[in-house]
């Protein structure tokens, strides 16, 4: 009498492999949890405080959970920190989100375009990138943003210029390792071109370590429009974290809420994109994940 072999298992569809291996880095989920709270106060802002968040709405100095509808007190001209912390939000994770995305603009092709062709396009990209390295990104950053007068505009452009070097010099790594493959071999004998191999074959596969980089570099925006609000180079028109530390730097001592909220804020916003930097590359990269202990 025969045995019945055993059914074989399903395979596991990659995007829930990636989800799975996500979900058990613990400290990415919360992470992840963090920064959905971020995005949710950043879009109902409006809602929850459809006054402006320069408005005067109460007397000034008022401790934080003494008064109903003002949590966290209020300012030296009476505006609600609640309300600046949630219209902050929107500031950090505009700047954040469109500074990246302009230095993956810049950075992505010309690093790829250096390390798939070599020679003298590479040789000029990685001296263009060099010079840009050679400077430090906050001091470069506070002359643009001096330079181009201090508006939402000019510093999302200075954070982005001062971040694409490392973008491109990764893609760069990344392509040197893939254009030696297999399948870049195949493609080229089947007649595709340079670019519509570098497009469809090998950029599609540096796309992991690109994501991670993203991530990190979303955190690495805002704490530089902090750091710059904070120094009096932030748009005056528009309430960020950095300015309201700014503004409380001369009162800490008498009203320390004024600096903790949104300090703490920077840091829970900063320390989630980290984590979730963290998971995504240990999702990426199963192989190279430390044991869970």
């Amino acid at each position: 009498m025969s045995v019945a072999a055993p059914p074989l298992p399903r395979p596991t569809s990659p995007l829930k492999g990636f989800v799975g291996r996500f979900a058990r880095n613990k400290g990415a989920v919360f992470g992840l949890i963090v920064l959905i709270a971020v995005i949710a106060i950043a879009i109902l802002a409006p809602v929850l405080y459809p006054q402006s968040p320069w408005r005067m709405v109460q007397r000034p100095f008022l401790p934080p959970f003494t008064v109903d509808g003002f949590p966290f007190g209020t300012d030296t001209l009476g505006r609600d920190v609640a309300a600046g912390l949630a219209y902050g939000a929107q500031v950090s994770l505009i700047v954040g989100l469109i500074s990246t995305a302009v230095a993956l603009l810049i950075g992505v092709p010309l690093g790829a375009a250096a390390g798939y062709f070599g020679g003298i396009v590479d040789d000029v990209a990685m001296r263009i990138t060099e010079f840009f390295q050679t400077i430090p990104s906050f001091a470069l950053a506070i002359v643009l943003v001096a330079i181009l007068q201090p508006t939402l505009t000019s510093i999302t452009l200075a954070i982005a210029i001062v971040s694409w070097p490392p973008v491109a010099r990764l893609v760069r790594a990344e392509v040197l390792s893939l254009k030696t493959r297999e399948f870049v071999d195949a493609a080229r004998l089947a007649g595709l071109t340079n670019s519509q191999i570098l497009i469809r074959e090998v950029l599609p596969n540096a796309v992991s370590p690109i994501i991670v980089m993203a991530s990190l570099m979303v955190a690495t925006a805002i704490l530089l429009e902090s750091s710059l609000s904070f120094l009096g180079l932030g748009d005056p028109n528009i309430m960020s974290w950095g300015y309201m530390i700014g503004a409380a730097r001369t009162v800490i001592r008498t009203a320390w809420w004024l600096s903790f909220f949104p300090g703490v804020a920077i840091l829970l916003t900063v320390l989630a994109l980290n984590l979730i930097g963290e998971g995504l590359n240990d999702a990426f990269n199963p192989r190279l994940s430390r044991p869970s202990s």
